[in-house]
């Protein structure tokens, strides 16, 4: 018998949720149950599979306040769940609206005239999701949907820190009948997301590198494909002819969203000699015009630190950091609020690369600002990093698409800061340490769910001219 797990409050620290992960003898009997439903799903057919989503749609609407009441349970903030509520029902409908054309099969002519060609494809059975917990219906969602359009069952398991967004979805799904058999959603830790490897066709991934790393070679045991979205320490470069008002603002953003607490935060800052000054000022001036969402989740932009562990981690930077020459300007502290841990958005100067607040994924709201001398020199320091998720720059704009094309990163903002968390268009794919598969943006987002299949048709009665010559 597997022990429960109890889950901690962000705002009070008090442990007031508690969750059972199922036995891996239970979660092997479920996946063989959920694969044998894909059959049925896949026969559906894409108009039925999309009529399926529009209904959990719906049921979800029609529970959106309890959904909510478990988010902010879960994260201890509200405007952030309900821009990812937002999100995640809107990103139902692109997707069935993407699918028809994406998924279409083709046929064509090839370069041997008797040889035609179709393109079909086939969905990997069941898919395992394992997701992490600082967007947790978000991130538990974004392969989701995509899979189940595709043709896919599947199985997600959500961090064991913010759980309680699952109850409110299991109800939604439970009312639409063609849904309930394919999609469901599994509580544990990391042995129960382990055991979960071993019995998909297919796994995504989305979490520190660490993890990432058993998650592949897990994957790569079982012989089954691994899509891995891990750690990123994201650069912002501003020179020289960038827009100051907007690159505080935009850098402010994209660092403390969240409290910081995303794979997207800006979490290191370059910036120009002779703006550098005048730069850092704005961006505190503006930071100080953050409040934290405390004592109420309205009474700020600031929620707390979600993993207990994670305020350990940003105390260790901040302190490091100083130890080694940094000055704190606004922020700087983790403060114990009512049970829960808090920290006010932090600017910092004089840092430089042996600072881990500058090398280490911090996830927290801190904005190290570093100054360069030439733009050689930006973009050395943006690459010396072992992640290369995403990054920003702030210039003219021929001037940042040139220093764009020389960062080793996956998506860049130009003149904005962390778009792909808003915008899902644009196929990336993670460098380096942050990442590894197909690009959960744009189309490949829904087709590295298929297998494809190449039918070779040979068009006319006649003997192939490379054939041996058998006749008489």
């Amino acid at each position: 018998m597997t022990k429960p797990i109890e889950v901690r409050n962000p705002r009070t620290g008090k442990f007031d949720y508690v969750i059972i992960p199922p036995p891996p003898r239970l979660l092997a009997q479920q996946c063989k149950r959920t694969r044998r439903a894909q059959v049925r799903w896949q026969q559906l057919g894409l108009e039925g599979r999309i009529e399926a989503l529009q209904q959990w749609k719906e049921a979800i609407l029609s529970g959106r306040d309890r959904l909510t009441e478990a988010l902010v349970n879960d994260t201890g903030r509200l405007s952030t769940s309900v821009l990812e509520i937002d999100s995640f029902l809107s990103s139902i409908d692109r997707w069935c609206k993407l699918a028809p054309e994406l998924l279409q099969d083709s046929a064509k002519n090839t370069a041997i005239p008797f040889i035609a060609l179709q393109q079909t494809s086939v969905p990997y059975p069941l898919v395992g999701v394992i997701s992490p917990w600082n967007f947790p219906l978000l991130l538990s969602t974004i392969d989701t949907i995509p899979a189940l359009l595709a043709g896919c069952a599947v199985i997600v398991k959500p961090s064991e820190i913010a759980p309680r967004f699952v109850a409110p979805l299991k109800t939604a799904i439970s009312v639409v009948p063609e849904l309930r058999d394919v999609l469901t959603f599994v509580e544990g830790a990391g042995e129960t997301g382990s055991a979960l490897i071993d019995n998909v066709d297919l796994v995504c991934f989305t979490g520190s590198v660490a993890t990432g790393r058993k998650v592949a070679e897990a994957a790569a045991k079982q012989f089954i494909p691994a899509f891995l979205e891990l750690g990123g320490k994201d650069p912002a470069i501003v020179l020289e002819s960038a827009n100051l008002e907007l690159a505080t603002s935009a850098i402010l953003w994209g660092s403390v969203v969240n409290t910081g607490q995303s794979c997207l935060s800006i979490e290191r800052i370059y910036v120009a000699e002779s703006i550098f000054e005048k730069f850092y000022h704005q961006l505190v001036a503006k930071a100080h015009r953050l409040q934290l969402a405390y004592p109420t989740v309205e009474s700020g932009e600031i929620g707390p630190i979600i993993a207990e562990k994670q305020a350990a981690i940003i105390s260790n930077h901040l302190l490091d950091a100083v130890e080694k020459g940094a000055v704190i300007h606004c922020g700087g502290v983790i403060e114990d609020l009512g049970g829960g841990w808090w920290c006010r958005p932090t600017v910092l100067t004089q840092v430089n690369h042996s600072m881990k607040v500058m090398t280490e994924e911090t996830f927290g709201p801190i904005m190290p600002v570093m100054s360069f001398s030439k733009v050689e020199e930006a973009v050395s320091l943006a690459n010396d990093s072992i992640y290369g998720l995403s990054a920003a720059v702030f210039a003219s704009e021929a001037e940042a698409l040139e220093v764009a094309q020389q960062i080793d990163a996956g998506a860049i903002s130009i003149n904005d800061a962390a778009l792909t968390a808003l915008m899902h268009e644009g196929e990336k794919n993670a460098f380096k340490f942050s990442g590894m598969g197909g690009s959960r943006m744009g189309a490949a987002a829904l087709k590295r769910f298929m297998r494809k299949k190449a039918i070779l048709i040979k068009t006319n009665d006649t003997n192939d001219p490379w054939w041996f010559e058998t006749g008489e």
